[in-house]
This record gives structure tokens, C-alpha cells and sequence, in this order.
């Protein structure tokens, strides 16, 4: 697929909009911008950085993006310190820190020429935090982009991490409550899809009856379907509850669990072990791995479904949940995190908290064809107001001309103020 500019999106967010965006980054014109994560494919920020790299060059920076190097015991690490920040209690030792830390500084050794050369470094989530101290003679602000939801992260695995990342320029969270006491400029913005991704652009009834046919889903019964890694944080087998308690009394529908894993995270084959054992081969429920190109596969999906499931026990955003509204279907999903920004109840779906809150939400849905119709045309109009790429491009321009000019007091109060009552 050819690189996109952001000209293919004035049909879909205006002229107005991308004419705005051009003005904005004149004035970054150049600006060498490098961002680091994990894991090139798998997971949200990876597709996020995939349509981001391409509008921001198109846009006159100069962008680029890097992996760091790992393997199986520094991502075992690091998993927790992804759990631990969700707020699971997990162990730290100082056997783990110094096998995380030994590998960063392999990386740092690699790096470091073109992380001190830039003008904007963007690290992603825990993995990566630890270059900041390993690149001293940087000569451009250092951002710290946290994805996940830490609202509540356990102490032990928190102060290690807050140690690594007081020091950079500023932080960027996806939602207020997210936010942590850290001594800089701290920013609030959510994640967005890109309308014209594979995973999400239009596609014909040809295409999704074949992906159907191909998994053996049949179309003459609704069919309920979850996205996502195969996580215990993405709550699988409630899912899987949730469907047996709907069809116990005869209630005829299809589930669908699909989605893959990430490179960084060694929990996935386990998650999907259990999953597979709970499902009992019920003929009605489809476990599916797929690879991690699969974006059509996951296109088709969704969009045959008539409604989407999310049901996470913790999330950072939940692009999934976005997807899913934006293919004009209401989704049920966990009250938590990211998606309590996008599931408004009886508008683009329902928040629950059980298994049994789930299926009786999905039971309402596919008893009112009209109202599942209603809440999925609020849906695409909601995440077209507030989820999509151009807005998520704007607030990270805006976010590095106010730390290119020196704007250091802008930090958000309110934030502030979040922290010091709930993180003392």
C-alpha cells in the first residue's frame, strides 16, 4: 500500500482541518523526531506509529522510528512492569532490574547517535524509559508517551519507573486520571484510528462473506465478536462466560475471539491456552490466531458483527472499542480506563461490569434491531468528532511547540491536583 499524505483526508475530516494542520507544523518545519517503542507490529502503538511516521514527514518533519532490541527474560521483565503499572501486585527484584537495565544499555550503545542528534524523542510506554539516563549529551526534549492505564500501579514496580522518567522534558497520558506526580509538563491525549487503514477503510459484502466462510462463521445467526490480544487483561473468558450465560436458554449466536500477540509480550501463548480449554470445542464460539497482518481479517470482522464485545478488565485506550464504533457498531465494553471515553450508555453502547451485565446488555441489543441501528450511526459520528488521526496529530504538534519554546509551566492543574489526592 502506497505511504498516505494527509490530502487523502480531507474527503473524511474536511479541508479545513488538514489546511490547519500544514499551518501548524510550518513552524516545526524540519524537526528531526524520533519515536522508540517495543515492537514494531502487534498492539495499538505500533499501528499508531504506522500511519503517523508518513504525516508527519508529510508534514515537513523529518520523523522516524526505532525498536529496541530484546529478548524472552527482558520482555518477561518488562511484562511485569506493564502489569504492575495496570495494577496487578507483582514482584520486582533486583535480579530483573539489572536484567532489564543490562539490555537497555546494549540498546543505548546503538541508539544513542541518533536519539542525541534529535530535536523530539518520544519514548513509548515502560520498555524503552530507561535511555533517557543513558543519553546524556541529548540536545532535544525527551517526551515520555505512557498508553497504558495507571491509574493504580503498584508502588513497588511505579517508584522504579518514575525513577526513569522524572527526568524527561515532559509526559503524555491518554486520560486525566492516567496521570501520575512527576516533576514536568504533563499532556492529555488520546489515541485515534486511521480511517483509511486497512483495518478500517470501507469494504464490500464479497470480502466479509469470504473472511466468514473461510473461518467456518455462519451469517444466519448474529454474531458477537472481540478483538483483541490474547491478555488477561482483555478478559477472555469473561467474554466467554458472558456468551454462555446469553445462550443457556436458547438464545442462537456466534462468538468470535480473535487477534494475535506482540512481540514484547510472553503472556499471549499461555492466555490463549485457556481460552481455547474454556470455549470446551463449543461449535458456536471461535477461537481465531491470526497473523499480525490480519488488519482486513479484522476489517471484515467487525464489521460483519452486529455488535462488538471489549470487555477488558484494565485499558489504557482500547482502539478496538474505536474500531468497532466506527464501523457504526455499539460495543459492549468494560467500564474502565479508555473505553469510558468512547462507551457512553444507550448512545454508542453499554459500560458493564460482569459477565451476567454483558450478556444482558447483548440481549437488549439484539432484541431492538432499531435501537443497535440508532446507537451505530451515533457511534461513527462520535468517533468522527473525536477519535481520528488528524486530531491526534494536532495535539502532538501543539505538544512539541510548546516544549520547542520553552513553555514549561504548561502543565495541566487539574492532573496535578489528580495526583497529589490519589497518589500520596
Amino acid at each position: 500500500m502506497k505511504s498516505r499524505n494527509l490530502n487523502d483526508y480531507e474527503e473524511i475530516a474536511g479541508e479545513i482541518v488538514v489546511s490547519q494542520l500544514r499551518q501548524l507544523a510550518a513552524n516545526l518545519k524540519g524537526a528531526r523526531v524520533v519515536h522508540v517503542n517495543s515492537t514494531r507490529v502487534g498492539g495499538g502503538v505500533a499501528e499508531i506509529l504506522d500511519w503517523m511516521l508518513p504525516l508527519m514527514n508529510d508534514l515537513g518533519l523529518n520523523a522516524s522510528w526505532e525498536v529496541i532490541d530484546g529478548y524472552d527474560m527482558f520482555f518477561d521483565v518488562t511484562k511485569t512492569f506493564h502489569n504492575g503499572m495496570q495494577g496487578s501486585s507483582v514482584e520486582l527484584t533486583q535480579k530483573m532490574i539489572k536484567i532489564y537495565e543490562k539490555n537497555i544499555e546494549k540498546n543505548a550503545d546503538r541508539l544513542r547517535p541518533v536519539l542525541e542528534e534529535a530535536d523530539f524523542v518520544i519514548i513509548h510506554d515502560p520498555q524503552p524509559a530507561a535511555l533517557l539516563d543513558l543519553c546524556p549529551e541529548r540536545k532535544g526534549k525527551w517526551v515520555w508517551r505512557c498508553h497504558i492505564d495507571t491509574s493504580r500501579p503498584d508502588r513497588k514496580v511505579w517508584k522504579y519507573i518514575k525513577s526513569k522518567v522524572e527526568g524527561y522534558d515532559g509526559s503524555i497520558f491518554s486520560m486525566k486520571s492516567f496521570a501520575r506526580p512527576l516533576p514536568h509538563p504533563q499532556f492529555i491525549v488520546a489515541p485515534s484510528i486511521d480511517p483509511l487503514s486497512p483495518k478500517n477503510c470501507d469494504i464490500d459484502e464479497k470480502e466479509i462473506k469470504k473472511v466468514f466462510s473461510k473461518y467456518g462463521i455462519p451469517n444466519d445467526r448474529p454474531v458477537l465478536t472481540q478483538i483483541s490480544r490474547f491478555d488477561m487483561f482483555k478478559d477472555p473468558l469473561g467474554v466467554i462466560k458472558a456468551f454462555k450465560t446469553l445462550t443457556e436458554n436458547n438464545f442462537q449466536a456466534e462468538l468470535v475471539l480473535a487477534g494475535g500477540g506482540a512481540t514484547d509480550d510472553p503472556e499471549g501463548e499461555k492466555v490463549l491456552r485457556e481460552v481455547k480449554a474454556a470455549a470446551q470445542e463449543n461449535p458456536h464460539i471461535h477461537v481465531l490466531l491470526l497473523p499480525s497482518d490480519a488488519h482486513r481479517t479484522i476489517n471484515a470482522l467487525q464489521r460483519g458483527s452486529a455488535l462488538i464485545i471489549q470487555k477488558s478488565l484494565q485499558e489504557g485506550f482500547g482502539l478496538t472499542v474505536t474500531e468497532g464504533l466506527w464501523k457504526e457498531k455499539p460495543v459492549i465494553g468494560g467500564n474502565v480506563g479508555g473505553i469510558r471515553l468512547q462507551i457512553h450508555n444507550y448512545y454508542t453502547g453499554f459500560l458493564v461490569e460482569t459477565p451476567e451485565g454483558a450478556a444482558l446488555r447483548i440481549r437488549e441489543l439484539l432484541h431492538d434491531p432499531a435501537k443497535l441501528k440508532r446507537m451505530g450511526k451515533v457511534a461513527k459520528q462520535f468517533v468522527r468528532e473525536n477519535f481520528l488521526l488528524t486530531r491526534h496529530l494536532r495535539e502532538y504538534l501543539t505538544f512539541m511547540l510548546g516544549l520547542g519554546r520553552g513553555l514549561t509551566n504548561y502543565v495541566l492543574a487539574e492532573c496535578r491536583e489528580h495526583c497529589d489526592e490519589n497518589f500520596q
